[in-house]
Formats: structure tokens, sequence, C-alpha cells
């Protein structure tokens, strides 16, 4: 018999914990036995909804924000990343984006295409260092993952649609998830961050029954 686990997951695109997370996840999939499948359903999350269009220097962003050493910030990420098997190098991408477009796209996904459609954007952005509100780079990218490309740049063009992210992603924050990446299994209970593959697989025991939470 075939036991099921739902995640909802909530990330934004320019979130490197949000990579590291979904690596880790991922990790922690692959352990899991074949009789077990897995639902991830994508919800949209803005790090920042006042990015400008044009996007900001992170660096910049981040200064004004926390202060403190900038490099050991991205270098601590980047140490992060690469012990969950991501190459990241945060100087491939200076800049942060805003992501209602992309958002847009993953939730109007088949909820099988979310999840890969989200961590393509975010290997998009992150590892290739491309600007994520480029109408022609996000229907290329929605196209090889059950996408028709037309209806993708119909879809991120209709601010109706954007305005539903907006919406969508206003409602996390009112439901207390100030951070992310968020997940939560079968509605019963969450973790949130960069956590280690140990964590992953506990939540999982959890979520099937096989341990207690407590």
């Amino acid at each position: 018999m075939t036991r099921s686990i739902r995640i909802d997951l909530f990330t934004d695109i320019v979130c490197p914990w949000c990579l590291i997370g979904t690596a880790r996840l991922d990790q922690a999939l692959a352990t899991l036995p074949d009789d077990v499948e897995v639902e991830v359903l994508h919800h949209p999350f803005l790090l920042d909804p006042t990015t400008p269009e044009e996007g900001q220097n992170t660096r910049e962003r981040l200064s004004a924000k926390y202060g403190g050493d900038i490099d050991a910030m991205q270098a601590r990420v980047q140490s992060v990343a690469r012990d969950a098997g991501v190459p990241l190098d945060m100087s491939v991408q200076p800049m942060s984006y805003p992501t209602i477009k992309p958002h847009t796209l993953i939730r109007s996904a088949a909820p099988e295409q979310q999840y890969p459609l989200a961590k393509a954007f975010a290997a998009a952005y992150f590892l290739e260092g491309k600007n994520i509100t480029d109408n022609d780079l996000l229907a290329d990218i929605a196209a090889q993952r059950g996408f028709d490309r037309d209806a993708a740049l119909v879809l991120i063009a209709d601010e109706n649609e954007n305005d539903t992210t907006r919406a969508m992603a206003l409602s996390a924050s009112q439901q207390g998830i100030n951070g992310v990446p968020f997940f939560i299994f079968n509605n019963q209970f969450a973790i949130s961050g960069g956590q280690p593959l140990e964590v992953f697989q506990r939540a999982f025991r959890v979520a099937l029954g096989e341990e207690a939470l407590n």
C-alpha cells in the first residue's frame, strides 16, 4: 500500500537559504522507500515586496537592512550551500529582483510541476546569474517544464494574476510565516530554514506516523 506525505512549501526565488533547504529536502526525498509518495505544493513568499522592477544590488540591500560584515554573511551561506551540494557563488548574481512573475507561473503550474519549476527559476537566478524579471527567460524555463510558452507570457503580463500572487504572499506573512524556506508536513507540523538532512528525515518519519512529534 502506498503511503503519502504532503508538503506545503513556502520559498522565494531570491532566497539563498531556500536553495539550501530544497537541496536538503531533495537529499531526504532520495532516502525514502519506494512505497512513499510525496506531493510538494508551492506557495509564494516575498522576501522584500519593495524590490524595484529594475532590481537592487544585493550587497547594498543587505548592508542597509542588517549592517555588519556582508562578506562574512555571504561566505557562510556559500559554505553551507556547498555542504548541501549546491555550488553557490554569490558573486555570480549581484542583484536582487522582484519575484512576483515567477511566483505567478509557479502557483499556476500543475501540482507536480510546481516544485521543479521553482527550483529551475532559483537555479537560473543564483547559479546562472539570470534576471528573473525577464519575460522571455521565464517563459523559456516554464516551457521546459510543462507550460505552453505563449500562455506563460500572457499569464505574467496579466496584472490581475500578479495581484493574486501578491495577495497570497501577503496572506502567508499574515498567517505568521515570516521566514523561508518554510515546510508544512501533512497540515500537522512545520519546520523552517535550511535544516540538515537528518531533520527532514525525522520529519518524514513523523509524517508517516513512525515517530512521535515530541
